[in-house]
């Protein structure tokens, strides 16, 4: 019983030196939306916060497209409260962007989401970083990036990220898919991009692929959402004209994922 307070209570410290090492909160103007109103509880201390990866894009031109930014902040706002409304955990209700670059600061948030990797272009030194993160344990979800040129583009970076770990499409039955929500039924789920051409896909990118990267210990540290746009569904969840049975995939796949990496 000794042992157990001893254990608890070191638990505890850590979780407070992290909390005490987070930087605060931060926003960017994003490509699609700047000053986005603020939740009125967004300073408030929760239990876990949702960290969206800062990283360098391909260069189109004489100028860099800041394909990070895409659906920022509405995206996140979005399925943030939806993890309020639907679990027990208590989220922070804004997102932290999260740079690589920023000392050790990637470490104290387990959870990173990467949007548009099929334009990012990382530096060695950060596949480096991004490389301990996810062997110590930390998660990443790639998701909305469309066909073989894309793909092409994502795999340039994350092989050097983890060049000894294969990419693999994740089996039904893997625990990812059953953390709260049975996924055996998934199907594509579309952007906002619907509303103009009436298509569920983009570019070559015809049918969804899950696919992810395991670690040594058999627990997938990389899920990648190929071929779908999980993030307009957030987005775009409260228009009627998107279709409530994506927006409502999009939810149970992003709460899966998340109770996934506090579990694993």
């Amino acid at each position: 019983m000794r042992i157990c307070f001893v254990v608890s209570g070191l638990f505890l410290a850590l979780l407070c030196l992290a909390a005490y090492a987070q930087k605060e909160f931060r926003e960017y103007p994003g490509v699609e939306y700047e000053n986005f109103p603020l939740p009125p509880d967004y300073r408030d201390k929760t239990e876990f916060t949702r960290a969206r990866l800062i990283y360098p894009s391909v260069r189109y031109g004489w100028r860099r497209f800041n394909s990070w930014t895409i659906d920022y902040p509405r995206s996140d706002r979005h399925l943030l409260a939806g993890i309020r409304r639907l679990t027990r955990i208590d989220t922070r209700s804004v997102e932290q962007p999260v740079n690589p670059d920023d000392g050790d600061d990637i470490f104290n948030w387990p959870f990173l989401y990467a949007v548009e990797v099929g334009h990012w272009d990382l530096t060695d030194a950060q596949c480096g970083k991004i490389r301990e993160f996810l062997l110590r344990g930390g998660f990443l979800m790639v998701d909305d990036f469309h066909g073989t040129q894309e793909w092409d583009v994502f795999i340039a970076s994350m092989s050097r990220i983890l060049p000894e770990h294969p990419i693999v499409e994740l089996d039904n039955k893997d625990p990812i898919f059953h953390t709260l929500y049975d996924l055996d039924e998934r199907f594509q789920v579309a952007g906002a991009q619907y509303f103009d051409s009436g298509k569920t896909y983009e570019k070559d990118g015809y049918e969804p692929r899950w696919r992810g990267i395991y670690d040594d210990k058999g627990r997938v540290m990389v899920a990648i959402c190929h071929n779908m746009d999980l993030g307009d569904a957030w987005e775009w969840s409260d228009d009627p004209r998107y279709p409530e049975k994506w927006a409502s995939l999009a939810y149970r796949i992003g709460v899966n994922y998340l109770i996934y990496d506090m579990t694993h």
